[in-house]
């Protein structure tokens, strides 16, 4: 099916699908015409691999994202707990003559 031109404004795609290179190959018979196109497959290949490798690994940065993000917010608030705690008066350091134990 071709898209109308309302939908492409007028202008045709410069883009190939992996399929339409594919289908491509059957019509076109000449040595250049194959290594091209062979060039574009594994081109094609080649993309599709590093897309899956970046969605990889954007999965992975948002695993570590969502665990890290647990751990420091118990740190903060281990924090906020420390600092609200009321500093209970300590004794001072040295021994206690008779008049100061009374």
């Amino acid at each position: 099916m071709i898209p109308s031109a309302k939908i492409l404004c007028g202008a045709l795609p410069f883009a190939f699908t992996e399929q339409g290179v594919a289908m491509l190959s059957s019509v076109l018979k000449s040595e250049k015409a194959i290594e091209v196109n062979i060039a574009i497959m594994r081109t094609f290949v080649q993309l599709r691999k590093l897309m899956n490798m970046h969605k990889e690994l954007a999965d992975k940065v948002d695993t570590l994202e969502a665990k890290y993000d647990k751990q420091i917010k118990s740190i903060f608030d281990v924090i906020q707990r420390l600092i609200r705690q009321e500093a209970t008066p300590k004794r001072p350091i040295g021994f206690l003559t008779n008049t100061q134990a009374k």
